[in-house]
Order: C-alpha cells, then sequence, then structure tokens
C-alpha cells in the first residue's frame, strides 16, 4: 500500500530545495492532496544535517504507524551516514519511509534498506568526486594565478559599514557584526583587491 491509499492523517510529507530561491512548487503539487499542516518546507542545502522543519517533522510530529514521504532520497539527505540514520531510526519507531520517484527505495522490507544502503553510497562517492575536482580546478587556478575567492561583502554592506562608520561606530565591531576579519572590512572600504569597484 503507498503512501497515496493510506489514511492523510497518518501521512506527512517533507520538502526541501537548496534556498531561498528556489521555488518549491513543484514538490508541492505531488503532495497537494494533503493538508497543509502535513507539508513541512525546508529551504537550506540537503548537506546540513539540522534543518527546521526536518528537526520539528522527525522530532515533534511523527509518531509510529505514520508515514513520511519524500520526493526522492535526496530531499531527505545527500550524506549517506545521515541518509541511513534518519531511515534507520523511522523503522526502529515504527514509522514508515517512501520515495515518491523511487518506489524501490520505500524502507519496508529488507530489501528496501538494502538498495536505499547502496544508492546513498553511491551518491555520496560521486559527491566526493565532485569536490575532488572542484578542489584541483581551484589548485590549478591558484597556480596560474587566475583563483579569486568570492567577496564576502556584497556591495550593500560595504555601504551600510561605510555608514556605521561614519556614525561613530569602530571599525572592529562593523567587522564582527558583518561577520568578517579587519582586513576585509579595510580591503572593502578601501576598494583594494577583490574589492576594486567598490571604492568610492
Amino acid at each position: 500500500m503507498s503512501w497515496q491509499d493510506k489514511d492523510e492523517r497518518f501521512v506527512f510529507a517533507y520538502i526541501r530545495v537548496s534556498s531561498a530561491d528556489q521555488n518549491p512548487a513543484r514538490q508541492l503539487l505531488t503532495f497537494q492532496t494533503l493538508p497543509d499542516s502535513h507539508v513541512f518546507v525546508d529551504k537550506v542545502s540537503g548537506s546540513k544535517r539540522h534543518r527546521p522543519q526536518l528537526d520539528i517533522l522527525l522530532h515533534n510530529t511523527l509518531r509510529e504507524g505514520d508515514t513520511l514521504v519524500v520526493k526522492s532520497p535526496s530531499r531527505l539527505a545527500r550524506n549517506t551516514r545521515d541518509l541511513l540514520e534518519i531511515a534507520e531510526d523511522l523503522t526502529s519507531r515504527g514509522i514508515a519511509l517512501e520515495f515518491v520517484d523511487n518506489p524501490e527505495l520505500n524502507i519496508t522490507d529488507a530489501r528496501g534498506r538494502l538498495i536505499l544502503t547502496i544508492m546513498a553510497a553511491f551518491a555520496e562517492f560521486e559527491r566526493a568526486m565532485i569536490l575532488e575536482r572542484q578542489a584541483e580546478g581551484i589548485a590549478i587556478a591558484k597556480a596560474k594565478g587566475k583563483y579569486q575567492r568570492k567577496p564576502r561583502l556584497t556591495g550593500e554592506q560595504i555601504d551600510e559599514a561605510r555608514e556605521k562608520i561614519e556614525l561613530g561606530v569602530p571599525k572592529t565591531q562593523v567587522a564582527r557584526e558583518f561577520g568578517v576579519s579587519r582586513t576585509t572590512l579595510y580591503n572593502a572600504l578601501e576598494g583594494k583587491g577583490i574589492y576594486a569597484d567598490s571604492a568610492g
């Protein structure tokens, strides 16, 4: 029996998009038959283990006999260990876990758990390979003198920092408020390095 055939009172959905800029509408459409109070949405990277709505769902909402349904494993987690920990925790509490796009991974029997473990391992391996390639690319760019980090402060933040300093706020305090070092703040204010276009 799939989640769609179960009593909606005992079915909860979890949706995640990577940032506030991504629209969860497509995932929401999948669970439109569920009450709004049964759909939990996070707008945060899947690499983060603790996410506000997921924590509420896992620790304060789901009970024995309930079903948690997610569009795909990648929406729930991108780390093998975390994904398996969540699955094992739900199983031990008598809570079913189903994936809309991957029903063969539904945690209802040993076969589903085995396949989930294998796929999650491959997913983590692929992510590790991507990160390794990114690191190699950065190292090559640095060696050629072409690599620049993304500015820590935006133009708006630099303007705000200038206003605070003009009002008498110490630069050390301003740097702390923006979560940057004093050197970074000074470079931004003076238009040095990657902030060359921000002087004024």
